[in-house]
């Protein structure tokens, strides 16, 4: 009878821990907010514009385009398989949105700082993106009542993690302007790269501040000198190439970025002590995959885009990119790094998010799922 009872009780014990347990997934104890550029637009771009992103995207996985700019997910949709979340749905969508795992403020185009220099850029922002959250949890808050909104809780808004990932459209503006690698880099703090980290900056505090944000997690901006329309429209005659063959002023003005992102992450863990801020180097996660891209990974031709116009060495030209009749996709099957000459396939997402979350590439050192805390 004694064993009976004991068995009974562990059973109940048992289905209490997974009864507790559900109301904690259902509510999005694990959420992340994310705000950032088209490598982690989830369809925001196609909502705010209503520009229709054809196929051949999206004709891996979803088998159907979703706004996302690649042939499949991308590392934020990966990750958030990871976590045991729904794929983060954007801000600005109006029809189907699930932001019970949180919300995605990315918007393709988008670059940290709002540049005089480039009055037809996306006017989505690191601000703006940043406005946009702190109106939604507001708005959250006053719906929460009466059972409309997300119905995200406050403890799930102090327990999220922020994600930013921004800055390479920065580095693009900056060229397109005419600018010298010496003006783009500006050792003085006076330029659009010195501006950007500014404004990522200022957007860790306004989120801490205003909005109550404890744990960040930032990544630095990628190899942009290795993308194929990098290659194939800015490469001018004498441009030095790098060991894996990436135009190397595009590459030198990321590592400047990234160093003054460095910095300021440093400083916010030094001003901010109650919060928590990682910074990992997408640089470094990105990078190899062009430097090792054919070896290690299997890649083929790894500066060239699957899906383009022009064929080798970067099979991409001008007002011919993908989705217009006039380019054409690889062969399924075959791996690429660069799905359009400007963004990730998802074999190079795949390689992308498992790196973020071994944490190996994270200062400090540490897993995105223990700072989720799923």
């Amino acid at each position: 009878m004694v064993r009976v009872h004991g068995g009974l009780v562990i059973i109940i014990l048992i289905l209490l821990l997974q009864w507790c347990e559900l109301p904690r997934r259902a509510h999005g104890r694990c959420v992340v907010f994310n705000f950032g550029d088209s490598n982690s637009d989830t369809g925001a771009f196609t909502a705010a514009y209503g520009l229709y992103l054809g196929p051949p995207a999206g004709r891996r996985f979803f088998h159907r385009t979703t706004g996302r700019w690649s042939d499949g997910r991308l590392y934020i949709d990966l990750l958030a398989e990871k976590l045991g979340i729904a794929y983060l749905s954007p801000y600005l969508e109006s029809s189907g949105a699930d932001f019970t795992g949180g919300v995605n403020f990315a918007v393709a185009g988008a670059a940290a700082a709002s540049h005089p220099q480039s009055p037809g850029a996306i006017p989505f922002t690191i601000a703006t993106q940043a406005n946009q959250f702190l109106h939604f949890k507001n708005r959250t808050t006053e719906l929460r009542p009466s059972g409309r909104g997300s119905m995200l809780r406050e403890e799930d808004f102090r327990s999220a993690v922020y994600s930013m990932d921004i800055g390479q459209n920065d580095i693009t503006v900056a060229f397109l302007a005419n600018l010298t690698l010496p003006e783009i880099v500006d050792p003085d703090g006076g330029g659009p790269l010195a501006a950007a980290v500014a404004e990522i900056e200022r957007a860790v505090r306004t989120l801490h501040g205003a909005g109550g944000a404890r744990k960040f997690w930032v990544y630095n901006t990628g190899p942009l000198g290795c993308l194929p329309q990098t290659l194939a429209l800015r490469q001018r005659p004498g441009d030095e190439l790098d060991p894996a063959g990436c135009l190397a002023r595009y590459n030198a003005a990321a590592a400047a970025l990234n160093a003054g992102l460095a910095a300021a992450c440093r400083r916010l863990r030094d001003e901010l002590p109650e919060a928590t801020v990682v910074c990992t180097d997408m640089y470094a996660i990105k990078y190899d995959l062009f430097a090792a891209g054919s070896g290690k990974y299997g890649f083929e031709r790894p500066l060239m885009a699957c899906c383009g116009h022009g064929g080798p060495p970067y099979n991409y030209a001008n007002l011919k990119t993908c989705g217009q009749p006039t380019a054409t996709a690889c062969p399924e099957g075959e791996r690429h790094i660069s799905w359009d000459g400007v963004h990730y396939t998802e074999d190079a997402n795949a390689i992308v998010a498992d790196k973020i979350l071994s944490g190996d590439f994270s200062t400090p050192r540490t897993k995105l799922e223990a700072l989720c805390e799923c």
